[in-house]
């Protein structure tokens, strides 16, 4: 599902964070233990927003969120033409021991996007994209894959 003031802007954000502008922008993954449905959180702008609903962030032992700056992420492909869409590759995700200590169930990932870093709240970092992520923790190590094909089909 596509946030609302995430619909077409992905590719835009991407371009921005790899091309440094601004300086200390970067995509922030979010894990959800308590997730709403998709028809009210889409309209969640921002983190704050998405914790001020029926929305509760992971805490297992290990969580921390994820924050992929210009260097993580690979060039930017061109569109694809054959199918019509612009395809976006998000780095794969691998928490090892994840939980095990303290352990949750996992109901959604969030991708968002913040513009700088180095400062702000939650209320500055805008939501772009949540996908279903059904997971129970307990000390092993947990991967997750974003699907390619997720932006944008045209």
């Amino acid at each position: 599902m596509i946030f609302n003031g995430g619909k077409g802007r992905a590719v835009e954000l991407y371009k921005q964070i790899k091309a440094g502008n601004p300086a200390n922008s970067a995509f922030i993954v979010v894990m959800l233990k308590v997730g709403e449905a998709d028809a009210t959180l889409e309209d969640r702008a921002n983190l704050s927003e998405v914790f001020g609903g029926a929305n509760t962030e992971a805490d297992f032992t290990n969580y921390t969120r994820i924050v992929w700056a210009a260097g993580d992420l690979a060039a930017l492909p061109p569109s694809n033409n054959t199918s019509n869409r612009y395809e976006l590759d998000f780095p794969d995700i691998s928490i090892p021991s994840a939980g095990g200590g303290v352990d949750n169930t996992m109901t959604n990932i969030l991708l968002c996007y913040d513009p700088d870093t180095t400062g702000g709240t939650d209320a500055d970092i805008e939501t772009i994209a949540s996908f279903p992520y059904t997971e129970v923790t307990s000390g092993s190590t947990i991967g997750v894959q974003f699907p390619v094909d997720a932006f944008y089909a045209a």
